[in-house]
This record gives structure tokens, C-alpha cells and sequence, in this order.
């Protein structure tokens, strides 16, 4: 394409209305390449719902020439004016840090509790789960991809304000509302808004994060969150680093902050076969939970299936799922439970002492409950949880 036959001047022509000419003249010729048009997209669709709320971000640092410092997460960002951090949702604009994806869900929809998974949580209840995009993490793994590795201009979202989510479970009879799918870390002046109305209107609270969050706005959130589901990827500090591009130490602090604080705490591991399934290593992780955590805590073993940049594994062995709850057994675990194998035994809750079947599971489908009081119906044992 030839700039000289497009109908504007060089020397008067805006970098704005620059690309709506270029945009326009590929649609008159049939060229629309594809990073152009998520470029016109985000400019004509999406910009102008970003301008339409947009939230200075919380705990950050003001640097000399206009940079920024973010304290949200391990990684500390520093942020140039006009940048944004490595979780893509935090915009330095012009030396004020800004959440661009406040009120803008990407995701939205009721689920079970027990998806989550949160099972020591009034079991059988439905929640209704809020997701923006993005991620602090880099998991190839990632099942939620499509939401956790894009940018907001990437996807579509909505506008949806946090008095509006809260009306939204009354509306639909959802007992909690929950932040998911994607890092809630990285929409956390949303998700903290959200929970603080919820807390007012007698909702219960849940989130399910990666752990990666830094103490004060952890402790800040915890203040508002009836519990937390956290990601325990994998116990060594390699996986991490080359499967996720994270760190493993900010989650055993955040694990620590939570379960110290007294809020009620549920760990997933998701098994992926070569690469966080030796024996040694779950051992060895479920020493630590049991020492620094308490054996009370749940611990969901999940079944891998291949996706986004691991479709070169097998899904995990049953076999191996089974050989992981044994170990945490051994190792004193009263509640361990196999995940996203519909129909497994060890997907319901058994009492640590009488051994009974206390609650019935197929799935994310609550057939029986017989934890009465927060206690085991048949001999009176404490069941951890939250069963009102």
C-alpha cells in the first residue's frame, strides 16, 4: 500500500486518525492483517469502555520521572509512563498507576462450589464467579489460556460494577461469590470492591489464586475473604521458574499468611505427569502442609489433561493420582482428595477418625452430607470447614 494515495497529509494526520485511514483503506482493498485488526478493535471497540471506568491501582510506589513501582505481587514492577506491568491489567499513565480492567469481566457465570474446588464449604451451594483476564503467571499448562494469556484487548468483556455483581448473587440465590478462572490477583481493586459490598449484604466470600500475592494487600483482602483456594503447583523451585515463570517461596508465605489468619484454606495440586509427579517431591510437600498448615487442610490431587503448550503429555495416570493421595495419607492428611476423575471414591469427604462417608461426591454433584453442626453425624468428630 502506498501512503501517497491515501487521502490525508502526513504533516496534519493524528497517529489516531493515521490508523483509521490505514484500517480503512485495507477494508476498501480487502487487506485487514491480523495485527491491525485487534489494533482497530481495541481502539474502536474497547477503547472506548476502557476510558469509561478506569481505577487507580492500590499499593504501588511513585518513582522519580514519572515511573511507578508495583507492590501487588513478588514481582515489583517497576512501570514506565505509558507501560504496563508484567500482568498486562496495570497501566502507568502519565506517573499514576491504573487497573484498566476494573469492572470489565471476561468471564462471569454461576458455578457449583465444589468446582472451584472448595469442598469443605457449604457443600452443594452455587456461587457466582467474576474473572477479568490476564495472569502474573506464565503456566503452559494454564486450562483457563484463552482468559489467563491474553490481554483485555484480546478478548471480549463486559462492564459490570461491583454493586452489580453483588445484585447479581441475591439475584440468582448464590450463597458466595467467588473470583477465578483466570489470576484474581490481577483485578484485585475489583475483586476487593466486590467482596466488601458482598460482606454487607450477608454473602460468603472465596477466591482461587496462584498464591503469588504480596502480604499487606493479602492481609487487607483476607479482612473481607471467607476462604481461598490456592494453586500449590508443584515443591520445587524448577517448576516454578521453567513451567510457570514464577517463584514457589511468595506461595508457601501466602499459604502460611492464610491459614494463620483463620481463614479457611484448600490446596490443588495439579499433577502433570514427568514434570511434579516423583513421589519424593509430594512427600516431601505434604510434610511441609501438615508441619506449617496443619493436617486438616484439604488437598486436591487433579488430574491433568493436555493443553495449551503441554499437548505433548499424556493425561496423568489414575494410577498416579492414587500413589499421591496414599502418600498424603501416610504423611497424616485427614482430608485428600482426588480430582477431575468423575465418579472416583476419593473425590468424597471421609471422617478422619470413624472413616464413614460423610459427604457424598460425584463430580461437582453433592448427593449426601452428614457433617452436622461442623461435626461428623456418626461419632461427633470436627470436620474443618465452612458448613453454616
Amino acid at each position: 500500500m502506498k501512503l501517497s494515495k491515501l487521502n490525508f497529509s502526513m504533516a496534519q494526520i493524528t497517529r489516531r486518525d493515521f490508523f483509521k485511514e490505514i484500517g480503512r483503506e485495507c477494508l476498501i482493498r480487502g487487506i485487514l492483517p491480523c495485527w491491525l485488526f485487534a489494533l482497530l478493535k481495541s481502539t474502536h471497540v474497547y477503547g472506548a469502555k476502557r476510558a469509561e471506568i478506569l481505577q487507580e491501582a492500590r499499593y504501588y510506589k511513585k518513582l522519580p520521572h514519572g515511573r511507578v513501582r508495583c507492590h501487588l505481587c513478588f514481582r515489583g514492577c517497576e512501570i514506565l509512563p505509558g507501560k504496563r506491568g508484567f500482568c498486562r491489567n496495570r497501566e502507568n499513565i502519565n506517573g499514576v498507576l491504573y487497573s484498566i480492567v476494573y469492572a470489565k469481566p471476561a468471564a462471569h457465570q454461576i458455578d457449583p462450589i465444589e468446582k472451584e474446588p472448595s469442598f469443605h464449604m457449604i457443600p452443594g451451594t452455587h456461587i457466582l464467579c467474576t474473572a477479568t483476564a490476564s495472569c502474573n503467571f506464565r503456566c503452559k499448562f494454564c486450562h483457563n489460556w484463552h482468559l489467563s494469556q491474553r490481554s483485555m484487548e484480546e478478548i471480549p468483556f463486559s462492564i459490570i460494577k461491583p454493586e452489580e455483581i453483588v445484585k447479581k448473587a441475591l439475584e440468582h440465590r448464590c450463597e458466595t461469590v467467588s473470583f477465578t478462572y483466570s489470576e484474581p490477583t490481577v483485578f484485585y481493586e475489583y475483586m476487593f470492591d466486590i467482596v466488601r459490598i458482598a460482606k454487607t449484604k450477608g454473602l460468603k466470600t472465596l477466591y482461587h489464586t496462584n498464591g503469588s500475592i504480596s502480604s499487606e494487600p493479602l492481609l487487607d483482602l483476607l479482612k473481607y475473604m471467607d476462604a481461598v483456594t490456592v494453586d500449590l503447583k508443584a515443591f520445587t523451585e524448577s517448576f516454578y521458574t521453567d513451567i510457570s515463570s514464577s517463584e514457589l517461596e511468595p506461595v508457601l508465605q501466602t499459604l502460611k499468611t492464610i491459614k494463620s489468619y483463620g481463614r479457611h484454606l484448600e490446596i490443588v495440586n495439579l499433577v502433570i505427569p514427568t514434570l511434579n509427579d516423583d513421589p519424593v517431591d509430594i512427600k516431601r510437600m505434604c510434610l511441609w502442609i501438615k508441619t506449617n498448615l496443619g493436617k486438616g487442610v484439604p488437598l486436591h490431587f487433579n488430574r491433568f489433561f493436555p493443553n495449551y503448550k503441554l499437548t505433548n503429555l499424556p493425561p496423568t495416570p489414575i494410577e498416579t493420582l492414587e500413589r499421591a493421595h496414599r502418600i498424603a495419607k501416610e504423611e497424616g492428611l485427614e482430608y485428600v482428595y482426588i480430582g477431575n476423575v468423575p465418579g472416583h471414591e476419593m473425590n468424597s469427604t471421609f471422617c478422619p477418625k470413624c472413616k464413614k462417608k460423610i459427604i457424598h461426591r460425584t463430580h461437582f454433584s453433592v448427593s449426601a452430607k452428614e457433617v452436622k453442626n461442623g461435626k461428623c453425624r456418626f461419632c461427633g468428630y470436627p470436620i474443618e470447614g465452612i458448613w453454616a
